[in-house]
């Protein structure tokens, strides 16, 4: 089916995927759901490794620290997508000449690929020592944190709801002891935000905590990204 693209007098095919055998209708709706994306096309054609991209980076054009001269963690940083991003903004590469060089280091259980500007690291951040190590490897404390990591999902939203939140907890709690004093924390929860205990614990050592749904995240998602800023150390 094709539709008329908005003042260019061209047409863009939508991609239908028919059913097979032995793939579920959710597995075909996803397919279809992927090929027709424009956020994926984008990832594709702009050489990011995935949609989520985008995410960070309409957060950080509404907020602001990804700096040159930043020192950036990205926890759960898998496919590496956000990585990618903070290497160009925090002036990783050295490309910019007038700017701070800044530096990114991407932790995950998975091993990577290799990303350029980025050092990986296989490793739980969720380890007693975890934190001693980032600083080691930071040669310092961090400017941000970030985690666009999310629990499996059990199908059950309540269930998902208090696991991500869970999730966001530890890495807030990690991000406490890596942080420089001043420095942002953003991660990934879902609707309703960052509740409870964890919304109070943020409020306490950060001057501003923010809520925010990027126009990349999917409409029909429940995910939504807490942005706390001014760490108070």
């Amino acid at each position: 089916m094709a539709k008329q693209t908005s003042g260019r007098g061209q047409r863009e095919l939508r991609v239908k995927v028919k059913s097979a055998r032995g793939r579920k209708l959710s597995s075909t709706l996803w397919l279809e759901r992927q090929l027709n994306d424009p956020y994926v096309k984008r990832a594709t054609a702009e050489g990011y490794r995935g949609r989520a991209a985008f995410k960070i980076l309409e957060i950080d054009e509404k907020f602001r620290f990804l700096v040159p001269g930043a020192r950036v963690v990205d926890l759960g940083c898998a496919p590496g997508g956000w990585c990618q991003v903070a290497v160009k903004r925090v002036n990783a590469m050295g490309e910019r000449k007038d700017k701070r060089v800044g530096t990114v280091l991407g932790i995950d259980l998975q091993e990577m690929e290799a990303i350029p500007g980025t050092t990986l690291y296989q490793q739980d951040f969720m380890e007693d020592d975890a934190d001693i190590k980032v600083k080691e490897w930071l040669g310092g404390r961090a400017d941000v944190v970030m985690s666009d990591m999310a629990a499996s999902s059990s199908g059950h939203k309540q269930t998902d709801h208090l696991r991500i939140i869970a999730l966001c907890e530890t890495a807030a709690y990690f991000a406490f002891d890596v942080l420089e004093e001043g420095g942002t924390f953003v991660a990934k929860v879902l609707a309703g935000g960052a509740e409870g205990d964890l919304q109070r614990l943020l409020k306490q050592k950060f001057d501003k905590v923010h809520h925010i749904k990027p126009p990349s995240s999917r409409s029909d998602s429940s995910e939504k990204f807490v942005v706390a800023t001014g760490f108070r150390g």
